[in-house]
């Protein structure tokens, strides 16, 4: 027997162990007959190198003056602590899917390629992996050289996915058993298409239940992977019993103070330590978005599985002061010729910018503002009389200057379609309401209008009465009137918790026209496009 399984300063007993004091008596007196050095194992340290949301970024982004991300200079880096840290593994915390004119052509396989010969040990499936359905996931997962995780999905009656998501895996890393427990944000089913044989189990039980059989199987040292957001996952670290480590993602949480001018302020400290519900440290870590940053944190574990120690540094800045990959690079010029073919067409230009005018989460957006106007223009002779548009679906903003289909692209990255809807007065008010909370909680929902229509949210009134002054192409909005809409296929069936546009009851047309689509025609008409805020969304009472 190793005396690995025992800890001599009496700390709680660890998960796998024999708790019943017979069994432990008869043990230490076995011990004591081995000799000292058998007795107690070493601490053990593990690297974890880790990264989230990078929303096929495969190309540096560009921050102010300077250019962070990218797989070439990522590769780099990756390489270099592969070889030089303790017992390194490499994990992705999901949303490699959707972003750039990169998903558009490559659906992710050409993020694939870059995971693939870096080695990652691992990969959470994010909500954005669903964007396109099963299929474009399934095709991944069948290419994929490591396994997509997911406790809190039941697969089995999808056929595209059935053999290649699985709750948990086991790696051995330096002589030790690392379990590593994947789970994903319990709103997939209203923010993404993961279709109807998809079935989402308690997010909490289904964790709880593998690590439990994991610990069963004697493995002591649990990594959560979580594409759940950075509440939620300092949530499992303190109520999921066995839970060591939860390197997370979806929330595009910047952890640690970076230093550097062109970077935002991290949310909390890298990593967030928590006390978890065996009464034991647990650690949670977050690596931003894009490939901006990379994750990495060394953990020390004691001789019972339980964190002992870990590193203090931020995550590892991806600027340009890190050369790129020779091999990678070359890569990445391969993948570049088709979607240049399509990325660099010029379609139009803007002289003041859009969408730099504030968060489109949280109030009116010259960017929302643009979207809505172009999918109203489209829409307009079928009987549309106003269009509603989620916050979340919101992308990117554009900087002076022309416009190429890329940049379009990366506003409006989802290819989903048009939809027709007819609403009563009551449900538009309804559904106002619910994306009310948006202004103030930035969860996404918030509603934007097309030009001639707007509302007001007075935010010192009681949830569920902020909506006020409403306006609907030009008049005063009736709740006894019907209207007919323009919203995105995704808005239309109940994205972002929007169930009174999902279960509306009057005609629902799919007119099969792309927002980009809608989009790129509505530049090419209006150069140059300019916008300015026109009180669209009003936001009182803060």
């Amino acid at each position: 027997m190793d005396g690995s399984e025992f800890d001599r300063s009496a700390a709680p007993l660890r998960r796998g162990q024999d708790s019943t004091l017979g069994s432990m008596r008869r043990t230490l007196a076995l011990l004591a007959c081995l000799a000292p050095t058998a007795l107690f194992a070493a601490d053990f340290t593990l690297t974890i190198l880790h990264t989230n949301d990078v929303h096929a970024r495969v190309e540096p982004n560009k921050i102010k003056q300077s250019t962070y991300g990218g797989y070439p200079r990522n590769t780099t880096l990756i390489k270099q602590f592969m070889k030089s840290d303790p017992n390194p593994i490499l994990l992705s915390a999901g949303d490699v899917f959707q972003g750039t004119l990169y998903f558009n052509v490559y659906e992710g396989l050409a993020d694939l390629a870059f995971m693939n010969r870096l080695g990652y040990t691992a990969m959470v499936v994010g909500n954005h992996e669903f964007d396109k359905g099963p299929k474009a996931i399934g095709n991944f997962a069948r290419l994929a050289n490591f396994p997509l995780l997911a406790a809190n999905l039941d697969v089995a009656a999808e056929p595209e996915l059935k053999d290649w998501i699985k709750p948990s895996i086991v790696t051995t890393v330096g002589g030790q058993k690392i379990g590593i427990v994947g789970v994903i944000t319990p709103d997939l089913p209203s923010i993404s298409s993961p279709g109807p044989n998809i079935r989402m189990l308690d997010t909490f039980q289904s964790v709880q239940t593998e690590v439990d059989r994991l610990g069963k199987e004697g493995v002591d040292k649990i990594i959560l992977l979580s594409h759940s957001g950075y509440e939620l996952e300092q949530e499992f670290a303190a109520k999921i019993k066995g839970v060591d480590v939860v390197v997370g993602g979806h929330s595009h949480t910047l952890l640690g103070d970076l230093g550097i001018a062109d970077l935002p302020a991290g949310r909390g400290p890298y990593p967030t330590v928590v006390k978890n519900a065996d009464g034991n440290t647990a650690l949670v870590v977050q690596a931003w978005q894009w490939g901006q940053v990379l994750g990495r944190i060394q953990v020390t574990f004691d001789d019972m599985g339980a964190v002992k120690d870990w590193s203090k540094t931020p995550p590892v800045v991806v600027g340009p002061e890190v050369k790129d990959d020779p091999e990678a690079a070359t890569m990445l010029s391969a993948f570049q010729k088709p979607v240049a073919a399509v990325s660099n067409e010029v379609i139009g230009a803007t002289e003041t910018g859009l969408g730099l005018d504030g968060s489109a989460r949280t109030g009116e957006n010259t960017m929302a503002n643009a979207i809505c106007d172009a999918q109203l223009a489209k829409t307009k002779t079928m009987g549309a009389v106003v269009c509603f548009m989620n916050a979340g679906g919101v992308r990117a903003s554009m900087e002076p200057g022309e416009i190429t289909y890329g940049e379009a692209v990366t506003v409006q990255p989802f290819n989903n379609t048009l939809v027709l809807l007819e609403l009563t007065g009551e449900e538009i008010q309804k559904t106002l309401e619910f994306g009310s909370k948006g202004a103030a909680d930035g969860s996404g929902g918030l509603i934007h209008l097309s030009a001639n229509s707007s509302y007001t949210i007075d935010a010192s009134r009681p949830e569920g009465s902020r909506v006020v002054k409403v306006t609907i192409d030009g008049l005063p909005l009736d709740l006894k009137k019907t209207y007919k809409i323009v919203l995105n296929s995704f808005l239309a069936g109940g994205g972002d918790g929007h169930e009174v546009l999902k279960n509306a009851k009057g005609s629902r047309l799919d007119t099969g026209f792309l927002d980009i689509e809608a989009f790129a025609e509505y530049i090419k008409g209006h150069n140059p496009l300019n916008g300015k805020k026109e009180g669209r969304i009003v936001v009182v009472g803060k």
